[in-house]
């Protein structure tokens, strides 16, 4: 049955050949060209090459032959050039001579002169290797016939270092596989082109001048076979000029502008951070001292508390034996007393302006603080805001960046909005420490000064009876004094125990701040090389699409002859491939039939 097919074929292209020649690319304008070459005594205007070739089902070339198409424009004798094998006038019936210089000669008075060369071991410009995979395992195409299963078509070109590089450089090559839906079901193919031709399925890649290409087509087959597949190589003709990217420019400019507002953005937050920092540190420093002195002040609370106490009894054994006493009195122990009691006073004088001292520091810390956060932006930026930035192009690391230090920002100045109040309330308390430990000296001091005036004046017995009395009243205002001088130092031992866990907190604030400080400057040293980078966007576009339109403009490409640089005023060369199709033999039953003999006309039409 195949057999049959290829043989009408066959005996139909003998019988229309000469009135319509293989390659009818004929280009009548060109005779205008009054540069006509001589060749013997005829002339051409130009000259076309179709080069048809056979390859096996992976790609391997097989036969490959040539029709030459000559524009005579003037009758007579002519020489080509060619390294063929045998050649064949598809004109008429001349006769060709073929020499040993691969020179051809014929004469031609037709207006369009054909003629066929066949070639032998000449390569093409392409390499084309065709793989079969059934169900991810490689097969060859014999085994692959009636198969089932998934299928992966695998088609790789590559140049042909071994051919005349201009054609691979200037060439389009498209390649045409065309599958029964029949057959093949859930087709896939990356980057080739789908289309209906009547009942089948036509998947179609081009492959750009100058490029390697490696092809797929996927698909879930039954019983397995498949068309020949069609490879055409034609010059890139294309132009590229005036292509308007305007819109895309656009597109760019604007998010050039974006990124360098988000630039500007960063570098204020990173400014705003660099002040938190700043502000923190000082808020560490005088928190720490704060708390040393808290520290110091609760350690001496031990002892100050025990002076008073020995201060306290004192005054009650003196007060008890005056009480009891009706004659002289050694008042020696007593005049010291008023000297201890202006010594605690001191003490507590010092307490009072070392606290001084530590609210000044944190004020102005607690201040700088303050400020740097109230700086930090209370922007309100979305997720949906945060992927479109994603998907504008811009870096991702840097976004990365950029996201999580609003974050932490963001988290920081929550933070500090809800504990605001607490540290608001430390200078007040500082204040109302200090005040109560000035006034608690300052009783003691009118304590010692009034006991020191009573004992200088006691020469009478009135007098030591108002000694008396004013002792009673000094032991008992000094009990009052002492319990509430024991409340005050637990207040002090509690403060002490409390304000270690916020400076604490204070400390690790600090280390954070320093943090995202870093990172802040990281970010903004990454969105300004970024705006550098991006800041001619539209022209960095534009170029790129000039440099990649050059490189695949070839409207000016020159043809040459693929069989020989001696052949000239070449008009078009064109490559016509077909690999062998994939098919299930067919068996037929064959009967004898006698049939009385015919004629040759009859055999033909039988034929038919």
């Amino acid at each position: 049955m195949r057999f049959r097919k290829i043989a009408i074929a066959l005996m139909a292209t003998l019988l229309v050949f000469p009135s319509f020649p293989l390659s009818a690319a004929s280009n009548e304008n060109t005779n205008e060209k009054k540069d006509e070459a001589a060749t013997d005594d005829g002339a051409y205007s130009a000259k076309d090459e179709v080069i048809y070739g056979n390859l096996d089902a992976s790609g391997a070339q097989q036969q490959m032959y040539i029709v030459n198409t000559f524009y005579v424009t003037k009758p007579g004798k002519f020489t080509d050039y060619g390294d063929y094998a045998s050649v064949r006038n598809l004109t008429n019936l001349t006769e060709m001579e073929q020499t040993e210089d691969n020179a051809i000669h014929f004469e031609a008075d037709e207006k369009e002169f054909y003629y066929q060369g066949n070639m032998e071991n000449l390569p093409l410009p392409w390499d084309i290797k065709i793989n079969y995979l059934l169900d991810g395992e490689e097969i060859s195409p014999a085994d692959l016939v009636g198969k089932d299963g998934h299928v992966e078509i695998q088609i790789k070109t590559t140049a042909n270092n071994d051919v005349n590089p201009v054609f691979f450089e200037n060439y389009l090559l498209q390649i045409s596989l065309t599958l029964n839906p029949a057959i093949y079901d859930n087709i896939q193919a990356v980057d080739g082109i789908e289309a209906n031709a009547g009942k089948n399925k036509q998947i179609t890649f081009t492959i750009m001048p100058d490029q390697v290409e490696e092809l797929v087509v996927e698909a879930d087959v039954v019983n397995f076979e498949m068309e020949p597949i069609d490879i055409v190589a034609t010059p890139s003709s294309m132009s590229f000029d005036g292509i308007d990217i305007g819109g895309m420019t656009g597109d760019m400019q604007s998010l050039s502008t974006a990124i360098a507002e988000v630039n500007d953005g960063v570098g204020q937050l990173n400014q705003g951070i660099s002040d938190l920092n700043t502000g923190a540190a000082t808020l560490s420093n005088g928190s720490t001292e704060y708390l040393n002195g808290i520290s110091e002040l609760n350690q001496s609370s031990n002892e100050l508390v025990n002076g008073s106490t020995s201060i306290q009894s004192a005054l009650q054994t003196i007060s008890e034996s005056m009480e009891g006493s009706s004659g002289s009195i050694d008042l020696s122990e007593l005049e010291a007393l008023p000297e201890v009691l202006q010594q605690i006073a001191g003490g507590l004088k010092e307490s009072a302006s070392g606290l001084d001292m530590l609210k000044e520091n944190y004020s102005t810390a607690y201040s700088t603080f303050d400020d740097a956060m109230t700086a930090i932006p209370a922007y309100n930026i979305s997720d949906a805001d945060i992927q479109t930035l994603y998907e504008s192009g811009a870096n991702a690391d840097v976004i990365d960046q950029l996201v999580e230090t609003y974050t932490v920002a963001h988290e920081a100045k929550a933070t500090y909005s809800a504990v605001k109040e607490a540290f608001g309330a430390v200078d007040g308390t500082l204040e109302q420490v200090t005040g109560a430990i000035r006034e608690m000296a300052g009783n003691l001091e009118t304590m010692a000064t009034e006991l020191s005036a009573s004992i200088e004046s006691m020469d009478t017995m009135d007098s030591i009876t108002q000694l008396k009395e004013g002792l009673s009243s000094l032991a008992t205002e000094y009990k009052s004094f002492h319990s509430g001088f024991v409340s005050y130092t637990d207040g002090v031992s509690e403060l002490a125990g409390s304000y270690s866990e916020l400076d604490g907190g204070i400390q690790e604030l600090s280390d954070g701040t320093n943090s995202l400080r870093n990172g802040a400057s990281e970010l903004h040293s990454g969105t300004t090389e970024l705006q550098e980078s991006t800041s001619d966007l539209p022209g960095q576009i534009e170029a790129e699409a000039d440099a990649m339109m050059k490189d695949y403009d070839k409207s000016g490409f020159e043809p040459v002859s693929f069989v020989s640089s001696k052949n000239k005023k070449v008009n078009t060369v064109q490559f016509v491939l077909q690999t062998e199709g994939i098919e299930i033999e067919e068996t037929e039953s064959t009967e004898e039939i006698q049939e009385e003999e015919k004629g040759f006309w009859d055999r033909l039409i039988d034929l038919f």
